[in-house]
């Protein structure tokens, strides 16, 4: 690949003008709340760099997925409070889904023309992301992967605390959360209640098996978040708050591949990555990640 830190993938610019590209990507270089590990900041650079190793032929797809189109947008960043950048990242992504072009729920059969893609950054990111994806489709569900369960009503004297993340998602949609092996008794009266389904790591025995069940329990239209420390700490270690017992690479592509094939995901983010000085192999997975995701997607339409 040729490398350039500007563009997912590294792609000439042929392959990565704005019009004509089926996924745009907001990095989000934002770091408030985390309070273990810190590092989240340099997440979205990291993944981007790693992403101009990630090979463009895809060996499951068997095919380069990077030729429908992969435009990097600017850096959304913001120092404020994160109750202030949720409002405001809400306003910016409403923004970027009303340009796009021929962006129609009903189009296509509800899927967008273009599909955004965000890097954090810390978690609580998300909570300013989904709104306006729930405005556009009010049908949506979220499918979560986390090693927490991020159900906290409020944490360390705010409800936009990384780890009230998908709390103030639930508040919006459903969620259907996988990989879970670590919650508060503060959050015991949210998991597996109401708006929330929780799959617990321990007891899950077949990532295949479980893949296909996720999509009964998903609407039509799925916005997929990703904390990068659901997967396990040995393939993933650059994190702020890792936790053993978690998904390896094939039971994340099992979990992922059903809903990415089946449903109409029109949103996605992988958040969380803590880049370590020397070793890029989490940075890695996830831009290899993401740009399977992308190709399942583009599979799907």
């Amino acid at each position: 690949m040729a490398h350039s830190p500007r563009n997912c993938g590294g792609l000439e610019k042929q392959f990565c003008r704005r019009v004509q590209s089926r996924f745009l990507v907001l990095p989000i270089p934002y770091e408030t709340t985390t309070t273990y590990g810190k590092g989240t900041g340099r997440g979205p650079e990291a993944i981007l760099n790693a992403s101009t190793q990630v090979e463009l032929y895809d060996e499951e797809l068997r095919r380069e997925t990077h030729v429908c189109g992969i435009h990097t947008l600017p850096a959304f960043r913001s120092k404020k409070a994160p109750d202030v950048m949720c409002r405001d990242l809400s306003a910016h992504v409403r923004r970027i889904l009303d340009g796009i072009p021929g962006l129609d729920p009903m189009r296509a059969g509800g899927l967008p023309r273009q599909v955004l893609v965000s890097l954090g950054g810390e978690h609580s990111i998300t909570a300013g992301l989904i709104v306006p994806f729930v405005e556009r489709w009010p049908d949506l569900s979220v499918l979560h992967i986390d090693a927490h369960a991020d159900l906290r009503e409020e944490y360390e004297g705010t409800r936009f605390n990384h780890a009230c993340a998908i709390k103030r998602v639930a508040d919006y949609c459903p969620v259907v959360q996988v990989g879970i092996r670590n919650y508060s008794v503060g959050e015991v009266p949210y998991v597996n209640r109401g708006r929330v389904r929780t799959y617990m790591a321990q007891d899950v025995d077949n990532y295949v098996r479980l893949g296909r069940e996720i999509v009964e329990h998903l609407s039509d239209h799925v916005y997929v978040s990703i904390d990068i420390d659901g997967l396990d700490p040995s393939i993933c270690p650059g994190t702020g708050t890792p936790e053993p017992g978690g998904l390896d690479w094939y039971e994340t592509l099992d979990t992922l591949r059903p809903t990415c094939l089946s449903h109409r995901v029109v949103g996605l983010d992988l958040m969380e990555v803590a880049p370590i000085r020397g070793q890029h192999i989490t940075e890695f997975t996830a831009a290899k990640l993401i740009y399977r995701m992308m190709g399942w997607i583009t599979q799907k339409a």
